[in-house]
């Protein structure tokens, strides 16, 4: 028999293994059988291509565009091989499910021992492998993470911005070093025209870009129209392409040459290496999720199914944080956790609590305009997005001021107003866009319950009353570590929203208490869990509507 014979009868082999149509087997038999250069190739040949002591970089946000099937072969194959083994890997935010799957796969000793991330919140196993000694990690701002691609692939230094002064990323202050000062330095403090910049270093060149798509044709046009986001996945194979590079992209199909629209072509074949058609299971929308068209743009799903909260401390939250947007057309980034209370209380509540501030335009940093910002691991994605842009160019909407409000979650605050989510007892997830959003948004709102760890409140009356106290105070003397600084302020509101009380920061002066839940006693329920009085001047009551049904 033919080459080309034992060539479909293995391609028919495999995909009969998989959990894919019938129509799909026999369309990727054509297309292979029509390949002239070899592109499509078994994730285990994909594997095989990265080599040790490379630099990579994988493609997803939390949940979303994650290339799992090509991810575990590369696992596999150290498993077997003990290559490719010290690796430095690039994650913008690094998808997990918190149990081991994901780009947790890659955290085997040995395999990778350089980490530098934005957010690694569900892929904790690599900061487990950093504090035993094993990894080297550098945590940077989501943005400048997106951005380093992007100047990777331009041939440019690496960003250069005020984002992150202050903050644990600066120089100053430890420059985002996670093992220890006697890492190399990711970023440096320039002056330029007199003002202070941060310079974010790019890698000399990324080796392997192991990205994710949808459909791909066999020259390796690839399109994304059952992805929940675009992501970094176009940069991150610019930029392994213009360094000497290789871009293996994972799909869910492979169609033959010239049948998709130039228009739906996200990633040109051009800049392509390899191709690896993932089974069903290895390639889900979404992270342990069934997949959702309305997280694609495929449908607009209704949105009848969003139901009310249940009256407690998170929708006390969301509803007083949402009582900020007083403006129509407001431009809004919600954070992971708690601000996701604010965006199911515009959905149920907020034509009817405050009708003439909508319409309003809710954002992700992962690049989504409009629509319902979904939560959870599907966290980036949006159901009915009105938009879809790669993260870069969402961050520099954002970098640049396009943010109206923003509404982050607060594991620590101090006296002076800073706030720490990027390390706390317990967790060590990454900063994520936070900085990015935090010093750039006109107006921030940072929202948390007060004290953490087996809370229970009750609301009563219109009364809110504290049934159990969390196990710890979120306030602290000083923080383990600035990820936003008081200091950036310049001028900016800058509140702090609890389920009992709200702050507000006076620069040059520090938190100032300017609300109080009826039913809450200010000394027993407030002061007493602060180590800093806070300035008191005209302590008003939080809105009655907060504590209604």
């Amino acid at each position: 028999m033919h080459s080309s014979g034992h060539k479909r009868i293995d391609v028919l082999a495999r995909h009969l293994r998989s959990s894919q149509d019938q129509s799909t087997v026999v369309q990727q038999i054509l297309c292979e059988a029509q390949s002239d250069d070899g592109k499509v190739v078994t994730a285990e040949q994909a594997a095989a291509l990265v080599p040790d002591n490379a630099i990579i970089t994988v493609s997803g946000f939390v949940g979303s565009v994650h290339p799992e099937h090509v991810v575990d072969a590369v696992r596999d194959h150290f498993d077997r091989t003990a290559h490719p083994s010290n690796v430095h890997l690039y994650t913008v935010a690094a998808v997990g499910d918190g149990k081991g799957r994901g780009l947790a796969k890659l955290a085997a000793e040995g395999l990778v021992t350089k980490y530098t991330y934005g957010w690694s919140g569900l892929s904790q196993e690599f900061l487990k492998l950093a504090k035993a000694g094993k990894v080297e990690a550098w945590n940077l701002p989501l943005g400048m993470m997106a951005h380093i691609y992007r100047d990777v692939a331009a041939g440019r230094p690496g960003p250069i911005s005020k984002i992150g002064l202050g903050t644990f990323v600066d120089p100053r202050e430890g420059g985002g070093k996670i093992n220890g000062p006697h890492q190399a330095d990711a970023v440096e403090l320039l002056t330029l025209g007199g003002e202070e910049y941060l310079w974010y270093k790019v890698p000399r060149k990324i080796d392997v870009a192991i990205i994710r798509g949808t459909t791909a044709d066999v020259d390796g046009n690839v399109t994304f129209e059952k992805e929940a986001m675009l992501a970094d996945c176009l940069n991150q194979a610019m930029a392994a392409h213009n360094t000497g590079g290789i871009v293996i992209v994972q799909v869910e199909r492979v169609v033959a040459s010239g049948s998709l629209p130039a228009r739906l072509v996200h990633i040109p074949g051009a800049i392509v290496n390899k191709i690896v058609v993932a089974p069903l299971d290895k390639h889900q929308q979404v992270l342990s999720a069934q997949h959702d068209a309305s997280l694609s743009g495929e449908i607009r799903a209704p949105a009848s199914h969003i139901r009310p909260m249940p009256l407690d401390e998170r929708r006390i939250i969301g509803h007083r944080a949402m009582l900020e947007i007083t403006q129509p057309h407001l431009l809004i980034n919600l954070g992971i956790g708690m601000p996701e209370g604010l965006a199911r209380m515009v959905a149920t509540h907020g034509r009817r609590c405050i009708p003439g501030s909508f319409p309003i335009h809710l954002t992700t940093e992962a690049g989504m305009f409009g629509g319902f910002p979904a939560g959870g691991a599907s966290f980036g994605a949006a159901h009915n997005a009105e938009c879809m842009v790669p993260c870069a160019t969402m961050l520099d909407f954002y970098n640049g001021g396009g943010v109206d409000i923003a509404c982050l979650g607060a594991a620590e605050v101090d006296a002076e107003g800073n706030v720490n989510v990027h390390s706390f007892p317990g967790r060590q997830p990454g900063c994520g866009g936070f900085i990015d959003i935090s010093q750039a948004a006109k107006k921030v709102i940072f929202a948390g319950t007060f004290t953490a760890g087996g809370l229970k409140v009750k609301v009563d009356g219109g009364k809110l009353r504290i049934l159990q106290e969390g196990r710890s105070s979120k306030f602290k003397a000083k923080v383990a570590g600035k990820t936003f600084a008081g200091s950036s302020a310049n001028g900016r509101e800058i509140l702090y929203v609890t389920e009992r009380a709200v702050f507000r920061l006076r620069e040059g002066e520090g938190l100032e208490l300017i609300e109080i839940a009826p039913g809450i006693d200010v000394e027993r329920d407030v002061l007493a869990h602060m180590p800093c009085k806070p300035l008191m001047r005209d302590v008003k009551s939080m809105p009655a509507q907060c504590f209604q049904p």
